[in-house]
């Protein structure tokens, strides 16, 4: 099983104030918000934090299928840039990568490297980039894979015999799929 997230650094730029009042506060822990105070690049920090929730999330849902919100309860911990992130009796592990574009965060139950395929989409509106990202993924895998969705809304590849995890994410220009 896998979750993942990618948060587009120009849309985020442009379209979140993370620096009004009560912001932080509502999304993040104490600990959490000190790793944003003490580093060189608190707008990266609250991308990279809020990226690892999303991914956690994804990959709670998948083997708890609920649908909540409750982003500050995912508890992230770091030891020297590794994650792991806590909820109630969840556990999981973080891998991120950052460039100057983009953060992408991937959650799994245990320690691997990451393993999302990343698009630079071509086409602006989310439809169409979702389609194109499905479509980027589908081509990846045998013909007789289909994408399908339970009924929390979480995706999955199926060949009819087999089930695999998959996580799907985008934002801004960007979109990435990985597969369990």
């Amino acid at each position: 099983m896998v979750g993942n997230d990618i948060v587009d650094l120009a849309e985020a730029r442009y379209a979140s104030n993370w620096q009004r009042p009560r912001f932080l506060d509502k999304l993040f822990s104490e600990s959490e918000q000190t790793y944003i105070q003490n580093t060189a690049n608190p707008f990266r920090m609250v991308w990279r934090l809020w990226s690892i929730k999303e991914a956690s999330y994804k990959l709670y849902t998948q083997l708890h299928p609920v649908r909540f919100y409750n982003p500050k309860a995912f508890e992230c911990e770091t030891n020297h840039n590794s994650w792991v992130v806590g909820f109630k009796d969840f556990q999981c592990y973080i891998e991120t990568t950052e460039t100057a574009n983009y953060i992408l965060s991937e959650a799994r139950l245990n320690r691997q490297n990451l393993g999302s395929n990343i698009i630079k989409f071509e086409s602006t509106g989310q439809k169409q980039q979702s389609n194109e990202l499905k479509e980027r993924l589908l081509s990846c895998v045998a013909d007789s894979y289909q994408l399908v969705k339970n009924e929390m809304g979480v995706p999955a590849l199926t060949n009819g015999e087999q089930i695999l995890s998959v996580s799907l994410t985008h934002h801004g220009s960007y979109g990435a799929f990985a597969i369990g």
